[in-house]
C-alpha cells in the first residue's frame, strides 16, 4: 500500500481514520475556523439554522480587515452586528479594525499551526499551508454549519508535487517565483488539488516568503498549498504560541497526481498583466508603461521583509510626481516594527501614503480605488477586471521590488535598473 501525502494525512486525522484516498468524501472535524467582515453573513445564516450556541467559542477567530475603518453605513452596520454576535456567543478570539489582515493575524497569533485543518471564509486561507497546515477557503453557508457543528464535508484532493531549485538572482523574490509558476500551469492548473512545495529554493526561504507562495497559489486553483514544516517552521510557530501542534510530512512513497520542477536560477522579475493572474510576462516586456498608482502591501506582500525591500530601493529618492504609492502593512505588529526600524519614515519621506493594516485597496473597497483609464502596479494577489475600482482600469501584479522601482520611475520598471 502506497504512503500518503501531507494533505491526506491531515484529513485522515481530522476524520478519525487511518487512511483516506483522493476523491473520497470525508466528514472532517475542523481545528480552527476563521471569518472576517463576512462574519456578518455567516452569523445571519447561523441564526437561521436555529442553534443557540457555536460549537466551540475557542476555535472560531473573527478578524475585521476588509472595510476598516468602516467605509460606509452598510459596512458599519455589519461590523456592529459582528461585535454583538461576538459578545452574545462569548467568542474568545476577536480582532477589531486595525489589528491586521486576517491571514497575517492568524499566523502571528498562532491560531494556524502545523498539522491543523483550518477553514476560512476567504479564498486566500491557503496561506497557512506555508507552516504545514491544511487550510482552505469555504463559503459563508458552509462556515455557518461549521460554527454550529464543528464539522465539514470535504473531498480529499489529489496532490501536485512542485520542486523549486536554484538560487534566485538579486532582487528576485518569492512573488516572482510563484507568479512564474502560476503563469506556467495556468489559473486552473491546480483546480481542487493540493500543492506541495519542495526543493532547495523553498528550504532557503524565510517564513515570510513562504507565506507569499502559499497565498498566491490559490490563483492556480489550489485547494491547499503546503510547504512541509522544517526547523524554521517549528522555531517560528513556537515563538508565536504555546499551543501544541503536530509536524506532519508526506511519506517517501506518497502518490502524487504529477510532479513539476522549476529552476529559478535565471528567473527575471515577473508581472501578471491584465486581466488574469496567469497572464504572466517578464517585467522587461511591459516596461515603460506609465502608471498612476502603486500599492505595496496585502496578505500576499505586506510583511516586514517586503516593506524593508521597498524602502531600500526607495530610500533617498522621490515617488514620481504622477504616481500615488499606497503602503499597507499587513498587521499592527508589522506596522510597529517598520516604524521602529525606520522603514516607514523612508517611505513617507519619499512621498508614500501609509494606510492602516487592512485589505482596502486590494479588493477595491476604499483607500485607493482606481478611476477609469488608470493603471496600477501592485503587490496584491488579483488583477481581475474591476478588481481595484473602475472596470476600465488596469492592474499589474508584481513583487514589492518591482512596485517600489516603478513608483519612482512613474512607469513599470525592472527593479534591477534602479
Amino acid at each position: 500500500m502506497v504512503g500518503m501525502t501531507i494533505s491526506e494525512k491531515i484529513l485522515a486525522k481530522s476524520a478519525g481514520k487511518n487512511r483516506v484516498e483522493p476523491g473520497e468524501i470525508i466528514d472532517a472535524n475542523v481545528d480552527m475556523a476563521m471569518s472576517h467582515d463576512n462574519a456578518a453573513l455567516v452569523s445571519k445564516v447561523f441564526n437561521e439554522i436555529g442553534v443557540k450556541k457555536v460549537w466551540n467559542r475557542d476555535k472560531i477567530v473573527i478578524i475585521l480587515d476588509h472595510r476598516v475603518p468602516a467605509n460606509n453605513i452598510k459596512a458599519a452596520e455589519a461590523h456592529k452586528k459582528i461585535r454583538e454576535f461576538i459578545r452574545d456567543q462569548g467568542i474568545r478570539y476577536f480582532y477589531d479594525a486595525g489589528e491586521g489582515i486576517c491571514h497575517q493575524v492568524m499566523i502571528e497569533k498562532g491560531h494556524a499551526r502545523p498539522g491543523m485543518l483550518v477553514v476560512g471564509t476567504d479564498s486566500h486561507t491557503t496561506t497557512y499551508g506555508a507552516i504545514g497546515a491544511f487550510s482552505t477557503g469555504i463559503g459563508a453557508t458552509e462556515m455557518a454549519a461549521v460554527w454550529a457543528t464543528g464539522k465539514l464535508w470535504l473531498k480529499v484532493p489529489e496532490t501536485i508535487k512542485i520542486n523549486i531549485t536554484g538560487d534566485p538572482p538579486n532582487l528576485i523574490t518569492s512573488k516572482d517565483i510563484i507568479l512564474y509558476i502560476v503563469g506556467e500551469i495556468r489559473s486552473d492548473g491546480a483546480n481542487y488539488k493540493a500543492m506541495e512545495f519542495y526543493g532547495e529554493t523553498i528550504d532557503k526561504m524565510s517564513i515570510e516568503s513562504r507565506l507569499t507562495i502559499s497565498n498566491q497559489s490559490m490563483e492556480a486553483g489550489a485547494k491547499a498549498a503546503i510547504i512541509p514544516p522544517d526547523e524554521k517552521t517549528i522555531e517560528y510557530v513556537k515563538s508565536r504560541t504555546k499551543e501544541p501542534f503536530e509536524i506532519i510530512r508526506s511519506d517517501d512513497d506518497a502518490n502524487y497526481e504529477k510532479t513539476l520542477s522549476f529552476d529559478v536560477s535565471n528567473l527575471e522579475p515577473m508581472v501578471a498583466c491584465p486581466h488574469t493572474v496567469d497572464n504572466v510576462k517578464p517585467v522587461r516586456e511591459v516596461a515603460r508603461l506609465s502608471i498612476d498608482q502603486a500599492v505595496l502591501g496585502s496578505c500576499t506582500n505586506g510583511r516586514l521583509e517586503d516593506l524593508e525591500l521597498a524602502a531600500k530601493i526607495i530610500d533617498g529618492k522621490n515617488i514620481h510626481k504622477d504616481v500615488r504609492l499606497i503602503v499597507v502593512p499587513a498587521s499592527r505588529e508589522i506596522y510597529l516594527k517598520a516604524i521602529e526600524k525606520g522603514v516607514i519614515q523612508k517611505l513617507v519621506k519619499a512621498g508614500a501614503i501609509i494606510i492602516n493594516p487592512g485589505c482596502g485597496p486590494c479588493l477595491g473597497a476604499h483607500q485607493g480605488i482606481l478611476a477609469s483609464g488608470e493603471r496600477a502596479i501592485t503587490s496584491t494577489n488579483r488583477n481581475f477586471k474591476g478588481r481595484m475600482g473602475s472596470p476600465d482600469s488596469e492592474v499589474y501584479l508584481a513583487s514589492p521590488a518591482t512596485v517600489a522601482a516603478s513608483s519612482i520611475k512613474g512607469e513599470i520598471t525592472d527593479p534591477r535598473d534602479i
